[in-house]
Formats: structure tokens, C-alpha cells, sequence
């Protein structure tokens, strides 16, 4: 009858594994990778809260108004506004060259001595700017572009008295762009 392996291992075997666990040079922790890939997650996962967190101090979420109950009751009222522009065939033309503006005002009635033009961000409040324009000529009117950023913006041309409203959309990359009351009517 054979005798059973034993599970311990003899003293040849012991000297083996002591003599090549001696002979390999230790390394340190941190030239492994894996350490580094277990604090780099973590670590991006930090950087980026602390990204997000100066990105939403430093910029105002300007989507919701302060006076938006007070802005709702007053809806019919601008709606008046742009059917007002609509019965006189109000129309414009806005032409910008360098830091000038130039705007083009046709429809029936009186023109008025100076008219508002209002940039409106389309998601940012504190971006708005608002201009006011001179007549220059019967219908012409000029003023000076404020510094605005690239994108899209929404016009709104209305007289002093804000007895008419025209709105419409513009790009800074256009040079010109026409704004109707037809299509506030549409």
C-alpha cells in the first residue's frame, strides 16, 4: 500500500520557494498600476464635483424669472402688443456692420423718433442687453451693438411708448436679418 502524499510541503520544496521569492527584487506599491487605477477613479470622480460645483457658483441659472407670477398676468398685454404691430403691417430689417446697428422700420402710420431693440439670451437672463435707437432718417434708425456672445439670440423691436412689439431671431453670424408682424400672426 502506498502512503499518502502529505499536504505540508518538505524541506527541498520550502528552500525552493524561499530561494525565489528572495531572488525577485521587491517593488513598490507605487510603481503597480493597480493602485493608481483604484485612486485614479475616485480621484476623477473629486476633480469633476469640484468642476461642477465652480462651474454652478460662477454661472447664474437664469431660466426662471424672480416676477414670473407677474409676468404671466402680464402675457395678454404683450400679446396686444404684437397684434398692434400686425394691424399697422409692421416690419424691419435689421443690418449690422462692425459694432453699428441699423434697423429699417415700414408699416402704415407715424414713425416714432426713437425705437428699443432688445437681444434676448435664450437661456440666460443676465445675458439679455437692450439698445435704444435713434431715427436717423423717415424709418431709419441706428444705434450701437452691444458686445454680445456667439450664438443665437432673440430680437424684440418695440417703440418707446411700448405700444408695439415686433420679435423675431437672430444668429451673429448674420449680417442682416428681416422681422415681420406676419409672423407673429402665423
Amino acid at each position: 500500500m502506498k502512503k499518502p502524499r502529505s499536504l505540508l510541503p518538505n524541506s527541498s520544496e520550502m528552500t525552493r520557494v524561499n530561494t525565489e521569492t528572495i531572488g525577485r527584487a521587491r517593488t513598490h506599491w507605487y510603481r503597480e498600476p493597480w493602485p493608481w487605477i483604484l485612486i485614479g477613479l475616485p480621484l476623477s470622480a473629486v476633480i469633476a464635483g469640484i468642476a461642477t460645483l465652480i462651474i454652478a457658483i460662477e454661472n447664474q441659472d437664469g431660466l426662471v424669472a424672480e416676477d414670473y407670477y407677474k409676468q404671466g398676468l402680464a402675457i395678454n398685454r404683450v400679446l396686444a402688443r404684437e397684434k398692434r404691430a400686425s394691424d399697422l403691417s409692421l416690419s424691419a430689417q435689421m443690418m449690422v456692420s462692425g459694432e453699428r446697428i441699423r434697423i429699417r422700420l415700414d408699416g402704415e402710420g407715424a414713425f416714432p423718433d426713437g425705437i428699443k431693440l432688445r437681444f434676448v439670451h435664450p437661456t440666460r437672463a443676465g445675458e439679455d442687453r437692450e439698445v435704444d435707437l435713434n431715427s436717423i432718417a423717415a424709418g431709419w434708425y441706428e444705434g450701437i451693438l452691444p458686445p454680445l456672445s456667439n450664438g443665437h439670440w432673440r430680437l424684440q423691436i418695440e417703440d418707446a411708448q411700448s405700444t408695439w412689439r415686433l420679435t423675431g431671431t437672430w444668429t451673429t453670424a448674420q449680417d442682416s436679418v428681416l422681422v415681420s408682424s406676419e409672423d407673429v400672426a402665423r
